[in-house]
């Protein structure tokens, strides 16, 4: 059955264009349920006894949510008693329309089979489909399409099974349900039909809360301004009277925040908000609508530390008083632009992990939720398991902010398990930094090959057999995920050929399917201190892709000609087969280069290559490129607990520079190969300067100690770095490379048809990309198709060609890789914070990073470990404090503290709050009077540590 709609349109040179949309109606819709005598399907997703036990409902049914019900109750959705639920396309196509994430979620849900979730196409059956009538909504229609099409499912189970089962409505609006009963349809709400399952109360936590705002308006004062509607701030922001930008609540706090303005031609334009009132309900991420406020309202970020500890949520009073307390400590002179939130245009929120604040009131149903992230407020939610969760790490989701609530309204999801258990605190940690860790679904899994797998003829058309080369792969111990592997041979020309292999994932993983679109999103692999969150499945991570000595390998290379100068005659690229004749450790192959008695083909490729890489290496210092440094370190773990026994910092060999010498060389030669083939959709990474403002503390810290930074350009960096030397101090030079790295912008992927800056200024490279990491990066996945498409081994298929495609898949990569690198770093901080917890109290060496007005922020290089020492405590007299912002230096009754004096320390656990663990640092060398114990006195009245002239 078709039907038709004809309508015309005008086009922009004034003409008319004719239309015609056809939609076509079918009677063979099956509809879902095991054993229907009317339908006769093959593969039913519906059971015919269905098994939740409802109080209300004294026969067998199943559910039809409507899209309210979908958006704002998925998590009761996702709940494994939910089962035989039949969502209507209607629903569907709305809920995508309106919401992205519980589009795929609720997709997910539907691709489970276990759940018995059938979608039934009602807009394409003949016996549900409605017209849209004249002067009603589009809403209006689609509620009316939803009690049809359960009024269609009840008259087609009658026909087929009696009274046996029958289909339910569940819907959160008032009015649809009061026209569904009229209709004869039976219909609940879903707090009704939830609460009404006998066998699973605990079922009723997780019930988002959809409040009824103007109710709890005119029950309570009101705190807050009303937000304005997006149509109002979608004008005001076209007019100039609203800015639009993302709001970013302040971690040390919770009363102020910042709004970096969308698309302002000043560059990094923020907003500074402060204030419960002027904050007005944003939350952490939100995009928001802002109102300036006039120049004698302006405000200066404040410079004390507020954390939100209150119990009662109502006492705004006490808010205010803090608030004149932000007033009364700031500087005039620091004021900047300010203003107040208006209204918000998108939230994004997420479920936070977090833990129950103990309740004052034994047997209480209402509690107050305290995130894990500083930056979300305190969240109100009702639970019956408080006694149960309580010192339990939790997940709650935010269902809304009314007016007149201090804090948001939201529900319990689920639990995490206990705070302080390693495998709780890692999930918390992925959780919290947005990283994909869901085990590889079965259709996912379904695109890997089968096995046993073996290299073809077919596979061969398009490679060169490079299995005779005598290549080895060089990596740290107990790599399973070996990406690239080495070779270096004499050419009977008297040059060397060298050559780069990297294992051929783009072979496995084909554009389009659901393991391509699983890895886009995942991004990166996350490497955490005891595990691996692997961006592709175990099969090829760390067997058919791992380019290991144990078979034959699908690779692509990157073969140089090169003479003795490392000064490139010839580069090829080539699909290729392998078989790597040793797979080595750092320090195996550098005993290796070192040894005397050790001459074997793999042994001589190692000496050719590292002697190759030092010529690269120097070449590229001298062009400019940076030598920093960061303190990494490395846990070794009990074999039985894995719990962190030993803590070191990571030893670097001359191998890790020769690996990384030609893993650069390779990267970049691929850049140049991809951009001049494709100009306009080549995906490639750079690394922009820093403004020279960043340089600001690195300048000031080299001149303390009489030393001088030069920063016009990367050369003039890389050069007075290596210059700024003290025989006296040696580890000085290290200090402010590191230093020079907290300086550095961000490296970002892009597409070279969106941007015009290609420059790498960390390398000291005009134009450079990833290559060489395709198991861990999904960016070099596409490079590689690129590569393939430049030589002819593939073809492109349109979305490598769509320069805005391969922008968003760039944004998204740059934010996976940000994500890894913080959980990353959460993940050594947690694991440090168990190594001192079974170690003790230790006292230790360091050297001042950073001087603060009220702390020094010391780095202890044994375990690569920074803490704060703090000189105002409770409970303790205070002592008198000299900032100097211009050297800079902190002076402590008579103590003056430089940056990089050496110190010495005591460290210990503070595990007083358990969900925010800390480490703690006091000092101990040198004494401060009234401080900790006795001053203690130098020969010549100064610290031992001297400055030292600039060695020449």
């Amino acid at each position: 059955m078709l039907k038709s709609k004809t309508f015309v349109k005008k086009t922009r040179s004034g003409g008319v264009l004719k239309i015609v949309r056809e939609h076509y109606l079918r009677d063979d819709i099956w509809c879902g349920c095991v054993g229907c005598s009317t339908c006769l399907q093959e593969n039913p997703v519906l059971q015919s006894e269905p098994v939740m036990e409802s109080a209300l409902c004294d026969k067998p049914h199943y559910i039809l949510p409507d899209t309210n019900v979908l958006l704002h109750q998925i998590d009761i959705l996702e709940d494994p008693v939910i089962q035989n639920v039949i969502v209507l396309q209607t629903v569907l196509q709305e809920v995508r329309s309106r919401s992205a994430p519980v589009y795929k979620r609720i997709k997910d849900v539907i691709s489970k089979p276990e759940k018995h979730f059938y979608t039934f196409t009602n807009e394409h059956h003949r016996e549900t489909y409605i017209e849209r009538e004249q002067g009603e909504s589009a809403n209006d229609r689609n509620d009316r399409a939803i009690r049809i099409a359960v009024k269609w499912y009840n008259a087609h189970l009658k026909k087929d099974s009696g009274d046996v089962l029958q289909a339910i409505l569940i819907t959160n609006d008032r009015r649809n349900k009061e026209k569904a009963v009229e209709a004869g349809i039976t219909a609940y709400t879903c707090e009704e039909y939830i609460k009404s399952l006998i066998a699973n109360p605990e079922l009723v936590d997780r019930l988002a809360c959809i409040s009824d705002e103007q109710h709890e308006i005119e029950s309570g004062r009101i705190l807050f301004l009303e937000h304005i509607p997006l149509s109002r701030l979608q004008q005001g922001i076209k007019s100039g009277t609203y800015l639009q930008g993302t709001f970013r609540a302040s971690r040390d706090n919770y009363l102020e925040a910042t709004v970096w303005i969308h698309g302002d031609a000043e560059e990094n334009k923020e907003i500074i908000i402060q204030g419960l009132r002027n904050l007005n309900r944003a939350i952490h991420e939100d995009i928001v609508a802002v109102e300036m406020l006039a120049k004698d309202q302006w405000m200066a970020p404040s410079s004390i530390i507020l954390q939100d500890e209150g119990q009662n949520e109502d006492d705004m009073e006490n808010e205010e008083e803090k608030e004149k307390l932000l007033k009364s400590t700031a500087s005039k002179s620091m004021l900047k632009p300010s203003g107040r939130v208006v209204g918000i245009i998108k939230r994004n929120w997420r479920p936070y992990c977090g833990m129950l604040s103990k309740s004052q009131i034994k047997e209480a149903t209402k509690h107050l939720f305290t995130p894990a992230d500083r930056r979300i407020p305190r969240i109100r939610i009702e639970t019956r398991q408080a006694s149960v969760l309580e010192g339990q790490r939790i997940i709650v989701a935010i269902d809304g902010w009314p007016r007149n609530s201090r804090y948001p309204n939201g529900h319990f999801v689920r639990s995490l398990g206990t705070a302080g258990d390693k495998e709780t605190e890692t999930e918390v940690l992925l959780l919290e930094h947005d990283v994909p860790h869901q085990p590889f679904s079965q259709v996912v899994l379904s695109f890997l090959p089968k096995m046993p797998w073996s290299i073809t003829e077919k596979d061969m058309k398009h490679r060169e057999d490079l299995r005779h080369l005598y290549v080895c792969s060089v990596d740290p111990p107990g790599c399973t995920d070996i990406d690239d592997a080495l070779h270096c041979h004499n050419l009977e020309n008297g040059n060397l050929e060298v050559g780069v292999h990297i294992a051929d994932v783009s072979y496995f993983i084909r554009p389009g399917n659901a393991l391509d679109q699983e890895s886009e999103n995942r991004g990166t692999t996350v490497y955490l201190c005891e595990k691996r969150i692997d961006m592709v499945p175990d099969l090829l991570s760390s067997n058919l892709c791992s380019l290991r000595s144990d078979g034959d390998r699908l690779a692509f290379s990157c073969i140089w000609e090169i003479n003795y100068n490392a000064e490139i005659l010839n580069t090829k690229f080539t699909k290729s087969v392998i078989r790597s004749k040793a797979s080595l450790t750092y320090a195996e192959a550098q005993m290796r280069i070192d040894s005397t008695s050790m001459n074997d083909d793999i042994t001589k490729s190692l000496r050719g290559l590292n002697k190759l890489a030092k010529i690269l290496k120097k070449r590229r210092i001298d062009k400019g490129a940076l030598t920093l440094s960061s303190p990494e370190v490395r846990f070794h773990m009990d074999s039985e607990t894995h719990d962190p026994i030993d803590l070191q910092t990571k030893e670097l060999r001359e191998t890790n520079s020769m690996v990384e010498e030609f893993m650069l060389l390779a990267n970049v030669s691929v850049a140049e190969k991809i951009y001049n083939e494709f100009s306009e959709c080549a995906l490639l990474r750079k690394h922009p300067a820093p403004p020279l403002s960043n340089y600001d503390i690195l300048v000031k810290a080299a001149k303390s100690k009489d030393l001088e930074i030069k920063i016009d350009s990367a050369k003039a960096l890389a050069d007075s770095l290596d210059k700024a030397e003290c025989s006296s101090f040696p580890y000085l030079n290290t200090l402010l490379r590191i230093l020079a790295t907290r300086c550095m912008m961000q490296a970002v992927y892009f597409c070279s048809g969106m941007d015009s800056d290609f420059h790498h200024y960390g390398l000291a490279s005009p134009i450079y990309t990833h290559f060489t990491s395709p198991i861990r990066r999904y960016s070099d996945i596409i490079v590689h198709r690129l590569l393939a498409a430049a030589i002819g081994a593939d073809c492109t298929y349109p979305e490598l060609m769509d320069k805005h495609k391969l922008a968003e898949i760039c944004k998204n990569l740059n934010y996976r890789h940000k994500m890894a690198q913080y959980s990353q770093r959460a993940s050594v901080a947690f694991h440090t914070q168990l190594f001192f917890k079974s170690k003790g109290i230790v006292s230790e060496e360091g050297y001042i990073l950073f001087v603060r007005k009220n702390a020094i922020v010391v780095l202890i290089p044994k375990f690569g470990l920074e803490g704060t020492v703090f000189f105002e405590q409770k409970d303790m007299p205070k002592p008198k404090l000299f900032y100097n912002d211009e050297i800079p230096t902190l002076t402590v009754e008579d103590v003056c503290f430089y940056m990089f004096d050496k110190v010495k320390v005591k460290i210990t656990l503070d595990a007083s709050n358990i969900q925010h663990q800390k480490i703690r640092m006091a000092l101990v060398e040198p004494q401060i009077p009234g401080f900790n114990v006795p001053k203690q006195k130098y020969a010549n009245g100064e610290p031992e540590q001297k400055k030292c002239k600039m060695d020449s």
